[in-house]
């Protein structure tokens, strides 16, 4: 019978291969078998030892290349089998990457598993836009929110948003305008300030800045894709506001 092999849960980060950790490049490079979201990059992929396998499990909006509950079995099936296996996710695992329904599938099944935390997308995208997600005079408090769940108007995000506030937004490009209504309604006021990341630590990558009422329209115009994260909070005008307060005092 084959020994078991470990699942290795691996945060691939936002996107830059410079930014995973030494673990998980470790492991890329001596794998035999990678499955792989949709949103690692490629370069990150070339790590991979030349016999590499890859399966990919990519996730898109209403269309899944397999349920969950499959890339769950693939892992424990391939394990059991005597294979490691390296999950690669992008950002980090256990951050809206399903890792813990991994780990546990993983447990049940007595196969070992590894967690190797990766450069989670929001501090990926917030560092490489020079966004602070906290700052002292802007915000003490971040909260992480999905932005593409069922059931999005019925959830209560009152409190998670506004002034000393800052929410990061994960998925939530195609429901911008949902969003931008829910967090009005809740009371938070429309000309808070906003930015879009897009593409966060790679080359093509986009901040957009705006309003919260304008948000919809921001998106629209620039015709934001995934991966981009929204973030919401005064953190998002303070490079904006630095460089006004900048050119006016060389303007005295």
């Amino acid at each position: 019978m084959a020994q078991t092999g470990t699942i290795y849960l691996v945060g691939a980060g936002p996107g830059d291969p410079d930014l995973l950790t030494l673990r998980a490049a470790r492991l890329i490079n001596r794998a035999e078998l990678i499955v792989h979201d949709g949103l690692v990059e490629p370069a990150i992929l070339a790590l991979a030892g030349r016999n590499a396998r890859f399966v990919n499990v990519a996730k898109r909006r209403s269309h899944h290349t397999l349920p969950q509950e499959e890339i769950n079995a693939l892992l424990v099936r391939e394990a059991l089998a005597g294979r490691d296996v390296v999950r690669l996710k992008g950002g980090d695992p256990l951050i809206f990457g399903r890792g813990g329904e991994e780990a546990e599938a993983a447990r049940a099944a007595g196969v070992r598993v590894e967690i190797v935390p990766g450069v989670s997308a929001a501090n990926g995208a917030a560092a490489a836009a020079q966004i602070a997600l906290t700052h002292r005079e802007a915000s003490s408090i971040v909260s992480f929110v999905a932005g593409q769940c069922k059931g999005l108007s019925e959830q209560d995000w009152s409190g998670l948003a506004g002034k000393g506030r800052t929410l990061v937004i994960y998925m939530g490009v195609k429901t911008a305008p949902q969003i931008a209504e829910k967090l009005m309604a809740d009371g938070l006021a429309p000309d808070m300030p906003v930015a879009v990341i897009e593409n966060a630590a790679r080359p093509q990558m986009r901040v957009l800045r705006g309003l919260l009422a304008g948000l919809p329209d921001l998106v629209t115009l620039h015709r934001v894709k995934s991966p981009a994260l929204i973030v919401i909070g005064e953190v998002t005008a303070r490079e904006d506001a630095t460089l006004a307060a900048l050119a006016q005092e060389a303007a005295q």
